[in-house]
């Protein structure tokens, strides 16, 4: 796959021909509603074999062409290389598809093993319709290398439309949390509708994962929070409340968000993770918690000081990284996932915790702010496909910026209003995606399903293979 910015006069059909691609798959890898209507700086995946590599320190030709399975001459051919005993940190490799011509004799099975991949990749990468009709001569794309990782959604859909979407998106989740079951301050959790949703999670072999909270849209939880954590007979309650809905329901582990727990609380918290640990493993429940996006142990704040990523990390199976709401639906108009913010609570993650335990969280979904801003006013939530059909409406070139790796855009409503919309498309997701490779990250964790982002899901796909656990 690559990535193409619309620049100023171009059409859909002549980025088609620069790619020697067909424009319905274009269409169809980034969910395009009005083909014909693009706008300047809008980022489209292009549905082409190979990929792009973003050269990161100490890295070699050597080390880049064992990662893909690739020839080092194919990469230096494919870059027009002058040099390459020379690379820099930063720069953008084009790794050219590996090609296979089938000998006599060969199948699809023994073309698999040799190349270390799945039948079935070999038969999704070339569109193979019967798998017996191979031919001596007939030329193979063979996947490349792709790291395998785990990937989480929240969803806080209604039952039946969250469902929906999971048959839509299963075959790209590896869990999937509806979110939350409320608690109480006497430790019972208020009921959610779920049932189609697990059953539908169930269909698409997708872990079904419990997620309960101690905060909602209107109250912060932190005096809630006390209560439990602060009280032995609540916090046990709180579990033995959690183990029937488990069993009931056919869950097969819980990720605990509590937020803006009190600093005091903090080692009432790490002994509640402790309890549930020790609860739900002999009964071969995982333990899975959400963090806020702390960059180091002492960072100050509701938000941070009471969530222990040491203690996390060393008590839960895997642990989420809250890595978004820098641009924050009441606060002024920012990024709401930058990557140079997410990069530092990575680092020191990292540093706390192993990486195999760790998800990298991503928002998927856009804001518009009114402008100017004044404090407390609520922007406006909505889906990354929305956004860029708001740029089209109002003739906005979509910029980019570096630092955050975030698009962004400006317009002028109908009553003279000013807008400032942030989001995501193909080049931020990538960013964020690169950064899971870089720190070999356990998966990726999206926040939130019910918010259509087609090329992000296209990317998802060509990056990374997704690991699916037997239930």
């Amino acid at each position: 796959m690559f990535i193409h910015v619309v620049r100023s006069g171009e059409t859909l059909w002549q980025i088609a021909n620069r790619y020697s691609v067909n424009m319905n798959g274009i269409i169809q890898a980034n969910g395009l509603e009005n083909p014909n209507r693009l706008v300047i700086g809008q980022s489209l995946v292009i549905p082409v074999p190979g990929t792009t590599h973003i050269v990161r320190s100490g890295e070699t030709l050597w080390l880049i062409s064992q990662q893909y399975g690739v020839s080092i001459n194919s990469i230096v051919q494919a870059n027009q290389l002058t040099n390459p005993n020379v690379l820099s940190p930063g720069m953008k490799l084009v790794i050219p598809p590996r090609i296979h011509v089938v000998q006599p004799g060969e199948t699809l099975w023994f073309i698999a093993n040799r190349y270390g991949v799945t039948i079935q990749a070999i038969i999704r990468e070339n569109n193979i319709q019967d798998p017996n009709l191979i031919y001596p001569g007939l030329q193979l794309r063979i996947p490349l290398r792709k790291p395998t990782i785990d990937v989480n959604a929240y969803s806080y859909q209604a039952d039946a439309s969250g469902a929906q979407t999971i048959r839509e998106l299963g075959d790209l989740l590896t869990y999937h949390s509806p979110f939350a079951y409320l608690i109480n301050e006497n430790g019972d959790l208020q009921p959610v509708k779920d049932d189609l949703m697990i059953t539908a999670a169930k269909e698409k072999n997708v872990v079904p994962m419990m997620s309960i909270t101690n905060f909602t849209s209107t109250a912060a939880g932190s005096n809630l929070a006390h209560t439990i954590l602060a009280t032995p007979e609540l916090r046990d309650r709180v579990i033995t409340n959690m183990l029937q809905i488990m069993e009931q329901k056919g869950y097969h582990g819980v990720n605990i968000d509590f937020e803006n727990v009190l600093p005091a609380d903090r080692e009432n918290y790490n002994q509640f993770l402790q309890l549930t640990v020790d609860r739900l493993h002999p009964k071969g429940y995982f333990v899975s918690t959400a963090v806020a996006p702390k960059v180091s142990a002492t960072q100050a704040g509701l938000l941070y000081e009471a969530h222990d990523y040491e203690a996390h990390g060393r008590i839960a199976d895997f642990v989420v990284l809250m890595t978004y709401e820098w641009g924050y639906r009441l606060g002024p108009p920012q990024a709401i996932s930058p990557i140079n913010h997410m990069r530092r609570v990575v680092e020191y993650a990292r540093s706390v915790m192993p990486a195999e335990k760790i998800f990298l969280g991503f928002q998927i979904y856009a804001r518009d702010w009114l402008l100017p801003h004044v404090q407390g006013q609520e922007a406006e939530t909505f889906s990354t496909q929305e956004a860029v059909a708001r740029a089209v409406k109002y003739g906005a070139a979509i910029q980019y910026d570096n630092v955050t790796q975030s698009p962004y855009f400006r317009y002028v409503d109908e009553q003279g209003r000013g807008h400032e919309v942030w989001f995501e498309d193909a080049r931020s997701a990538q960013a964020k995606f690169d950064l899971a490779k870089e720190f070999n990250l356990r998966g990726i964790s999206y926040w939130a399903l019910g918010y259509p982002y087609p090329s992000n899901w296209t990317l998802l796909n060509d990056n990374f293979n997704i690991r699916k656990i037997s239930q």
